[in-house]
C-alpha cells in the first residue's frame, strides 16, 4: 500500500513538474531580458586600449616562455653532455 501511495506521488508531483514548464521558462526570459537591459557594450576606446593591453601581455608571456626554454633546453644539454662524456 505504501509503494502505490509513492508511486502515486512521484507521478503527480512529475506531472506538476511538467505543467509548471511554460511558467518557468517564461520566468527564466524575464530573467535575461531583465539582465540584458543592464548590458552595456564597451566604447571603441576601451576596446583598442583592452586590444592593446592584451596584445602587449601576449608578447610579454611569449618573451618570458622562450626564455625559460632556452634556459632550461641550454642547462639539459649541459647535463646530458656532462654524463655522457665522462
Amino acid at each position: 500500500m505504501a509503494k502505490a501511495v509513492a508511486v502515486a506521488d512521484e507521478q503527480s508531483s512529475g506531472m506538476a513538474r511538467v505543467k509548471s514548464q511554460p511558467q518557468r521558462l517564461k520566468e527564466f526570459l524575464d530573467d535575461v531580458r531583465s539582465e540584458m537591459r543592464k548590458v552595456v557594450a564597451p566604447s571603441r576606446e576601451e576596446v583598442r586600449t583592452t586590444t592593446i593591453i592584451v596584445i602587449a601581455t601576449v608578447f610579454i608571456f611569449a618573451a618570458y616562455f622562450e626564455l625559460v626554454d632556452f634556459v632550461v633546453g641550454q642547462g639539459l644539454t649541459r647535463l646530458i653532455t656532462h654524463f655522457t662524456q665522462h
